[in-house]
């Protein structure tokens, strides 16, 4: 890792966000943190309460070196899969990161293809990786703020609540209201409903 690399690498912990729901983005980040540069409660993103994610969130934009998100749209989740559409999420947050990095710390066991930099991929890493928990957080509280904002333009489906998981509320949404523009077709309950109508 970074760490035992060099003080001189400048290096970025990426994660994703969004693989399981039924509708809207997923949503990457990217970011670097100062060498030996600690924020106190980093976490992976799915472990810390709402409240928590938004504060670090903040912190996060306010001492870390640089950062920046990346997504891919429901349109690329169906027509690549969810597995390439989240690599290429991660691989467009290290692309907006405004400074070229020389590696990249990706959470999971697969790194993006076409990085401008070496890459590892770290499973658990949001939990044991500081740069990555940051990402985490960073992608989670995005994701999360556009799927409340989705909320209003497509109502009724709850997503301000589960964010687009397939919670039984929002299958329940889903058979009622049928499927929206935002709702991912490619997923099986998804497809199932579109296949019966």
């Amino acid at each position: 890792m970074c760490e035992r690399k060099s003080a001189q690498i400048l290096c970025a912990g990426v994660d994703e966000v969004g693989r399981g729901p039924l509708a809207g983005p997923v949503v990457a980040a990217a970011v670097i943190l100062s060498p030996g540069q600690t924020i106190d409660g980093l976490a992976d993103s799915k472990k810390l309460t709402p409240r928590r994610r938004e504060m670090l969130d903040r912190v996060i934009r306010e001492q870390a070196l640089q950062w920046a998100l990346g997504r891919a749209e429901v349109e690329e989740v169906d027509r690549l899969n969810i597995l390439q559409a989240s690599l290429l999420a991660m691989r467009r947050a290290v692309q907006a990161l405004p400074v070229v990095i020389q590696h990249a710390l990706i959470d999971g066991n697969r790194c993006p293809q076409g990085l401008p930099c070496s890459a590892e991929a770290i499973v658990g890493g949001d939990a044991s990786v500081p740069a990555i928990s940051a990402a985490s957080i960073l992608a989670k509280v995005a994701r999360d703020r556009e799927m409340e904002a989705l909320d209003a333009l497509y109502p009724g489906y709850g997503l301000a609540q589960h964010k687009g998981y397939p919670t039984k509320a929002h299958i329940e949404a889903l058979e009622t209201l049928g499927v929206s523009a935002i709702h991912r077709r490619s997923f099986r309950p998804v497809k199932r409903l579109l296949e019966r109508s």
